[in-house]
């Protein structure tokens, strides 16, 4: 196992200083929002604050494909509402240009709910949203170079990286066949080929969508499920979590690794897995009385060096 491990970690009072507070823990991994992620609107990336942040993690021991951009909550880019589809995958391109400017390499995507009208139509959303989004931002990077007025365009390319679901009512992506899938109708559609798509594999939301991880056994098949119908190469980040909530219930509540209903000795063959132990890790753990992130680390940490 490498060092490739952290937390999703605040940006408040800068982007860069993520980086502080990602190192302060020991973080060799972390993960932010670019905004707030429960607003549609941004404020503009300021050039200083980029090149802080491309400076201060230069400057680190962290390595910049360990490093992740989260979507905000509000979008839904599997929705049937046209309104609301459109300004998702609006704020979609405009966080694929954030990443790219910031020089981060991959952006963490809920492919989000359905509404009602099926999976298939949800899929088919969810595909149209995400080759618009790789168009639009090609554009903007031809528009950039004739005009580059800001001084701070970014050409870097960026992966999203589709997160799977817990699974609940109208959800897309619950099921690795489903993100099998997409990824198939990402690949064959007309502009797939501009864009790149991995997987971010959240051990929660597995889980409680009915991938048991408590024993060895079950991780063992959830991950050779994992690799038939997805693909391993296409698996390019963790999101290591607990459940507070039983085995196939559907519900999204992380709790402290170890301390939920997978438990220590299912995080142990997970993390032993061939699969899994060179890729980075990134915890969404509760803080609270009980532990800290700091605390979740050493968890991990032990959990990892144990024999």
């Amino acid at each position: 196992m490498d060092s490739r491990i952290g937390f999703h970690v605040s940006i408040s009072g800068g982007i860069s200083n993520s980086i502080d507070n990602a190192l302060k823990i020991g973080c060799g991994a972390f993960q932010i929002f670019t905004r707030s992620p429960m607003r549609w609107s941004a404020k503009p990336l300021q050039e200083e604050e980029v090149k802080n942040f491309r400076k201060k993690l230069g400057e680190s021991k962290i390595d910049i494909d360990a490093v992740f951009v989260h979507m905000p909550y509000l979008p839904n880019l599997s929705s049937p509402n046209d309104k609301l589809h459109k300004k998702s995958v609006d704020v979609l391109t405009e966080e694929i240009k954030r990443c790219s400017v910031l020089g981060i390499p991959y952006l963490v995507s809920h492919l989000g709910t359905h509404g009602g009208k099926g999976k298939g139509y949800g899929i088919s959303q969810l595909v149209k949203g995400y080759n618009f989004a790789f168009r639009n931002y090609y554009k903007s990077l031809s528009k950039a170079a004739i005009d580059n007025s800001h001084g701070i365009g970014g050409k870097e390319s960026v992966t999203i990286l589709l997160e799977n679901s817990a699974g609940h009512k109208y959800s897309i992506g619950g099921k690795f066949d489903e993100i099998g899938l997409i990824l198939d109708k990402l690949d064959s559609s007309s502009s797939g080929s501009r864009g790149s798509f991995g997987v971010c594999l959240d051990s929660c939301h597995a889980f409680v969508a009915g991938y048991d991880l408590r024993k060895k056994d079950g991780a063992g098949e959830t991950l050779d499920k994992f690799s038939s119908e997805v693909g391993l190469k296409r698996l390019k980040l963790v999101h290591l979590n607990d459940s507070k909530d039983k085995f196939n219930s559907n519900r999204d509540r992380h709790e402290h690794i170890g301390l939920g209903k997978i438990g220590k000795e299912g995080f142990k063959a997970l993390l032993k897995d061939k699969a899994v132990k060179n890729l980075p890790i990134i915890m969404e753990t509760p803080i609270d009385k009980r532990r800290d992130n700091s605390d979740n680390l050493k968890v991990v940490v032990d959990i990892i060096n144990r024999k």
